[in-house]
């Protein structure tokens, strides 16, 4: 079995792995355990997990895809540390993905728009509009929950408006009628959400983690290969 698409999410509190065809239209394997925090202990070996449930191995890899933020910043460092390491171990292609757009992406096929909102704690909200087909009204950005109200304004406002994500209800609560409605307030993680998007994009240079409040991102390098396991032999 060969030419297999990898994708790996440790933004939340599940650490999330699945393996498609290359294509992304069949998953072979895929588990996503909540485990709140300690992605480090557990991410090697789910990864292990799926490959002997579709009964692959590492060469088989074809691509990677990880999500690389908004989220929990250790567990985003945790999780794009690995998939480089496995890309540079399988020298692979690697893809880096926003959680936001993955949090979207089952919803962008109509004509409304899709806004995808994190509770980022702290008095804040992650948060990115979409258009149909996943135009970018307005990119990720961290933002008192008060401003989401200008976020959307003025952003084809005679069409549906939905909220999805773990800020959902905070939206509602700002947007109000404004909203046509919510979807997805627990914010799971979407695998196969995440392997369309993958599948479909290529690499564009050197990966970087999307931490939204650069005061966070100061304790970690931009690779955070630091914090990488041990890659395995791509033999």
């Amino acid at each position: 079995m060969t030419d297999l698409l990898l994708c790996i999410d440790t933004s939340g509190p599940r650490c999330a792995v699945s393996l498609h065809d290359a294509g992304g239209t069949r998953r072979l394997a895929a588990i996503a355990p909540d485990i709140g925090r300690g992605h480090a202990e557990v991410l090697m070996g789910l990864i292990e997990d799926v490959l002997s449930e579709a009964g692959a191995g590492y060469p088989d890899i074809a691509k990677i895809a990880v999500v690389v933020g908004p989220g929990s910043f250790t567990g985003l460092r945790v999780g794009v540390a690995a998939a480089k390491g496995l890309a540079l171990a399988l020298t692979r292609p690697l893809v880096g993905l926003s959680s936001l757009e993955v949090l979207a992406e089952p919803h962008w096929g109509g004509e409304g728009r899709v806004l995808a909102v994190s509770d980022a704690k702290r008095g804040e909200v992650y948060a990115a509009l979409y258009g149909r087909n996943g135009a970018v009204l307005a990119p990720p950005q961290a933002l008192p929950p008060g401003n989401l109200a200008a976020l959307v304004a003025g952003t084809l406002a005679e069409r549906p408006l939905i909220a999805v994500g773990t800020g959902a209800g905070i939206a509602r609560d700002v947007l109000g009628d404004q909203l046509t409605g919510i979807a997805n307030p627990e914010g799971l993680a979407d695998m196969d959400a995440l392997t369309r998007l993958a599948a479909a994009r290529a690499p564009e240079g050197p990966l970087h983690l999307l931490y939204l409040r650069g005061a966070d991102a100061k304790p970690a390098a931009p690779t955070g290969i630091s914090h990488a396991a041990e890659p395995p032999s791509a033999a």
